[in-house]
């Protein structure tokens, strides 16, 4: 004789769906194959080739830029929405804010916070190389140059 269950019965309130984990080996690291040039602001061309943000990888979270400016290059102010992560490998990098400004050296870092009007600039002969972080990502509706 076999016996049947009764299903129980189906509560009322909607239960959040629960989130799955990701199985082992589901998840992968992305390579970035290459950046992508992106336009620069200033009265000079500066290089810019974005790694991972909004343009090259579609990430909001952060972007991450390798920066090569001449000698002579000013980009105007601004009052990003971000906070900016900046490590210079090469030259001088010129940091201009409301109390004064920074010369920060090859080997060197800044950090300037979101909401703080900073300008950058590379006065010095050689320009500057540079790897620039935002968190979030930079982009063009919250970067907030001076007009």
């Amino acid at each position: 004789m076999t016996s049947k269950t009764k299903p129980t019965p189906k509560s009322k309130t909607k239960s959040k769906p629960k989130r799955r984990q990701a199985e082992p080996g589901e998840r992968k690291p992305i390579l970035i194959p290459q950046p992508t040039r992106i336009q620069s602001a200033g009265n000079k061309p500066k290089l810019i080739d974005e790694y991972i943000g909004r343009v090259n990888s579609q990430t909001k979270a952060a972007s991450i830029a390798h920066m090569r400016s001449p000698a002579g290059w000013i980009e105007p102010g601004q009052t990003p929405a971000f906070d900016e992560f900046t490590v210079v490998l090469k030259g001088t990098l010129r940091v201009e804010h409301k109390g004064g400004s920074l010369d920060v050296a090859a080997g060197q870092a800044v950090i300037a916070q979101a909401g703080e009007w900073v300008r950058y600039s590379t006065p010095h002969e050689g320009g500057a190389e540079y790897i620039a972080v935002c968190l979030p990502a930079f982009s063009l509706d919250t970067v907030h140059r001076d007009e």
